[in-house]
């Protein structure tokens, strides 16, 4: 995918020309690369010639498989047709010349550590044993990209691994939210030293135009997914809008089920990707994904199949990267309906379980828009994002049924200051109807209501404003505000507001 204003996110794919050479391979006709600059878009005018150095966003990828999305008329290959492995920022360049010595060979190793602390700073509704602190969320991770035509001259094809490890909760939860965790950096992966993420092959043909991939890959990496999200903390934007996860078929990182992957570019600018995703009943548990190694596929008990289709065009005279999508998804697993029993009588009244459904579905669409760019030194990138988007969920299985967001991030404002980050983004989440109806019953009947809540839901916003400050080569931080607006989609919960910070920290 294409990115614009020189992004950093723990998502973190960029778009980015060449292939990744030695370091002092510049030309005239491209930017050279400095400790001090970032180019991260390059129009090719002269293939012929050497193909210049790849910078990446100095935050390791989440999404790796996103690179082939960048429009061909961005991206050169050179002589191969494996898409640039990622070259992100870092504190250490090249310690004893190991990682030119890796690269020249086609192997890419990076690693860094993200951390999120989030406190509340307005005291919780009373009466429901709620209350006013603080936490910390983090994680370190470790990918491997391998390009194996230049290894071993195996035409278009490359290899991705990615472990981490993780700790912490978010702070949210303390005054009674459910659906938008304060710090993305949590959840499953966590409680273990070595929590595989991902693990797949690759390959690109026709010089790009046609990309593929099986092996164990989550199904968000690659569908409704913006590595921009990942400017923000708050879950409810940062890797996918939070009602993506909401199916369980929909795999989400930091797990991942086997899975193959089909993306093709009818144009320059355009793309259209599906595949199928096996659905596992025990993702996000700790008996088959705790560790993430566990690849037996015992628990698989349905299909996802996705098909989203993308717009990338460049606009004017400054060439204004945009990015349009649309998709669905359906899936044929068996979830539980919010609503009715067996007999198509609500479930809390006949006192029966929830019927099966074996169908659910999701619908989205994404957008982002340069529209002004920034002309300062030190970020070829810099310039003005508008974002918006909305996400739609079948409201017989899915908590959250509808997602509508809208935000603004701008790089490089502060032509001083030509790698920090400003952004704004608010989200709304409402829930499904079927899941409101419910909760009203088990509130009148006095039961534990789904989903954790404390009261029936409806709606609920959150805002977030946050400032990544470029304190250094490959290193972030980033102090955040975060308002919500009836906490968990509450009425009754009045609203709360948290202070905190990311930081991240790329070592190479």
């Amino acid at each position: 995918m294409a990115q614009s204003a020189g992004t950093q996110n723990t998502s973190g794919t960029s778009s980015t020309p060449g292939t990744g050479s030695a370091s002092d391979r510049t030309l005239s006709t491209f930017q050279a690369y400095s400790p001090d600059a970032k180019v991260t878009q390059i129009k090719v005018t002269a293939p012929q010639q050497g193909i210049p150095p790849v910078i990446w966003p100095s935050e390791n990828s989440e999404l790796p498989s996103e690179r082939v999305d960048t429009p061909l008329n961005q991206i050169y290959f050179g002589n191969e047709w494996v898409p640039p492995l990622p070259q992100p920022e870092a504190l250490l360049t090249n310690p004893f010349g190991w990682n030119t010595w890796l690269r020249d060979r086609g192997i890419a190793l990076t690693m860094d550590t993200t951390n999120e602390f989030s406190g509340a700073i307005t005291s919780p509704t009373p009466g429901y044993g709620l209350k006013q602190g603080s936490s910390n969320a983090g994680q370190y991770s470790l990918e491997n990209d391998i390009d194996w035509e230049k290894l071993a001259n195996v035409r278009g094809f490359s290899t991705h691994a990615l472990v981490v490890g993780r700790y912490g909760i978010p702070g949210s939860r303390m005054f009674g939210d459910n659906l938008n965790p304060s710090s993305e950096i949590y959840g499953a992966g966590g409680n273990v030293v070595v929590h595989l993420v991902y693990a797949y092959a690759e390959e690109t043909i026709a010089k790009g135009r046609v990309d593929l991939a099986a092996g164990r890959i989550p199904f968000l990496n690659d569908f409704s997914s913006n590595p921009l999200y990942c400017t923000f903390q708050n879950n409810a934007f940062c890797g996918n809008p939070k009602a993506s996860s909401d199916n369980t078929t929909h795999s989400s990182y930091p797990d991942a089920g086997w899975a193959f992957r089909a993306r093709t570019r009818p144009t320059v600018s355009t793309y259209i990707q599906t595949g199928v995703y096996f659905a596992q009943a025990g993702i996000y548990g700790n008996v088959q994904y705790r560790t993430g190694f566990k690849f037996n596929g015992g628990d698989i008990h349905g299909e996802a199949i996705p098909v989203e289709a993308g717009w990338e065009p460049l606009f004017g005279k400054d060439k204004l990267p945009g990015h349009y999508k649309v998709g669905y998804a359906i899936d044929n697993a068996p979830h539980k309906d919010n609503y009715y029993d067996m007999n198509g009588q609500p479930y809390v009244i006949s006192g029966l379980p929830p019927r099966t459904v074996n169908y659910s579905w999701s619908a989205w669409v994404l957008a982002d828009q340069m529209v002004l760019r920034h002309h300062v030194k030190g970020n070829a990138d810099a310039g003005l994002i508008l974002l918006g988007g909305m996400y739609a969920n079948s409201p017989r299985t899915q908590l959250r049924g509808q997602q509508y967001f809208a935000g603004l991030i701008d790089t490089g404002f502060w032509a001083s200051r030509p790698l920090d980050t400003i952004g704004i983004n608010f989200s709304y989440v409402r829930v499904s109807k079927n899941a409101t109806a419910t909760e009203r019953l088990q509130a009148l009947y006095g039961v534990p209501l789904m989903a954790g809540s404390l009261t029936p839901q409806t709606f609920g916003e959150v805002l977030e404003a946050t400032y990544r400050i470029h304190v250094m080569r490959g290193v972030t931080f980033a102090p955040d505000f975060q308002y919500y607006f009836r906490p968990g989609a509450q009425k009754a919960l009045k609203d709360a507001a948290m202070l905190g910070f990311k930081s991240h920290i790329q070592f190479f």
